[in-house]
């Protein structure tokens, strides 16, 4: 294979080598595990000591655990909560951004925020389970891409902003392209006309939940936006994705349940032995 060849050549010259999406090579991953072996235990020295194997994977079970065991791990999750689901959106939104839509600029920033509260309470109405989707979906950044690139091409050739247009495109095309549950599609509707609406763009420091906690900050900079974002409630209430505070029970118990789950499964293993009748 080109990868054995590329390991090769790269562990004798001393150069870096990335794997990337191992989990799709199923039949390779124990030819994997056998070259992995066998550069940890060479005692010819014929290993360059730059070389570095980088290797990228989804969680899967076919993933050779002695490589994890042997090497650095470093993980990538999604953030938990709507402030660090937000903060990471505008961690990697610049003023670049902020400042690509010259037609309609305040409008532009509002929505922008809007929509990305809205990417927020979809992600994160996941943890209630059934009460909130049906079907677990998996939302991701490419959908929130997807509709701010359509958000800014509707303000840029757009007189006036097409409500309807942008409701269904971003609605139904960009979000609900994922969504296979006719009421998991209502309700995803239903939450989109709360944020992407005319009371968001026409109106400064526009609430987007009832209590006014989540609201539309003043037009500003990138850093500006951070700032506001770090102020913001590091729990949400359960108002937040519309739904009645006891929902918060059941995430409360899914979690506990988890938590216990997690702590019996690492605990050791005791057995009784038949003969002698000691346990080990």
């Amino acid at each position: 294979l080109l990868a054995e060849t590329m390991i090769k050549q790269a562990a004798a010259s001393g150069d870096w080598v990335c794997l990337q999406n191992c989990h799709l090579a199923a039949s390779w991953m124990r030819r994997l595990e056998e070259k992995v072996a066998d550069l940890s235990h060479d005692h010819n020295n014929q290993v360059h000591p730059d070389f570095r194997l980088w290797l990228t994977s989804m969680p899967s079970p076919v993933f050779p655990v002695p490589v994890l065991q042997n090497g650095i791990k470093l993980t990538n999750e999604p953030p938990k909560g709507v402030k660090a689901n937000i903060g990471r959106t505008y961690n990697d939104t610049g003023e670049e951004v902020l400042e690509s839509c010259s037609a309609k600029p305040s409008e532009w920033r509002r929505l922008l925020f809007a929509l990305s509260f809205f990417h927020a309470v979809v992600q994160e109405r996941r943890k209630f389970g059934p009460l909130g989707w049906n079907i677990k979906y998996e939302f991701n950044n490419s959908d929130l891409e997807c509709s701010s690139s359509t958000l800014r091409m509707f303000l840029t050739e757009q007189e006036q902003i097409p409500w309807a247009a942008l409701e269904y495109v971003v609605g139904h095309v960009n979000y609900g392209g994922r969504v296979t549950d006719d009421l998991d599609r209502r309700c995803l509707m239903s939450i989109l006309r709360q944020y992407i609406t005319p009371r968001i763009a026409a109106k400064e420091c526009a609430p987007l939940t009832a209590s006014g906690t989540y609201y539309v900050p003043k037009d500003g900079n990138a850093d500006s936006y951070r700032e506001h974002i770090k102020g913001l409630p590091s729990s949400e209430a359960p108002e937040v994705f519309g739904m009645h505070a006891n929902a918060n029970i059941a995430f409360q118990l899914q979690e506990t349940s988890r938590l216990i789950d997690s702590v019996l499964s690492i605990q050791p293993r005791v057995s009784s032995s038949s003969s002698g009748g000691s346990s080990t």
